[in-house]
């Protein structure tokens, strides 16, 4: 059996023009995300109350004092990890906005399939990126 072709998968760069649109769709997204965060702290911080309550209804003794103690710590891990998140969102949020017009940033990669034959050059193929502008492929770098 001759093999003469074979088809491969490989990973596309997808990168974009930073334009005043681009920093407005990017900036919008990273608010979004910021606000889901403030209201997912904002839920935390009451289940955690409703929980406490809840235990210090049932009366005082050494086990609820040791319930009461694991809730809150539980409910501090928790807001910890969604603060850190939140300030990963702001630093985000703040390169965005000090980003250069015209600037190439990187959006992350799509996958696709090519030929290979005899003779190809294989790492040419393999670099391969397409850079849009406000959505539109403006460029296809590489070898197809």
């Amino acid at each position: 059996m001759d093999v003469s072709q074979l088809t491969l998968k490989r990973a596309i760069n997808v990168k974009a023009v930073v334009t005043p649109l681009w920093k407005e769709e990017a900036q919008k997204q990273l608010q979004g995300q910021i606000n889901k965060l403030d209201s997912q702290l904002q839920q935390l911080e009451m289940q955690g109350q409703r929980t406490v309550t809840e235990l210090q209804k049932q009366g005082e003794s050494e086990a609820i004092t040791q319930q009461v103690t694991a809730v809150q710590n539980k409910v501090n891990q928790d807001k910890s990890k969604l603060l850190q998140q939140k300030n990963q969102v702001l630093q985000q949020l703040q390169q965005v906005q000090t980003l250069e017009l015209e600037k190439e940033v990187s959006q992350g990669q799509m996958e696709s399939f090519f030929t290979v034959a005899q003779g190809d050059n294989l790492i040419k193929k393999m670099q391969v990126e397409v850079l849009l502008r406000d959505g539109v492929v403006e460029e296809i770098r590489g070898e197809l």
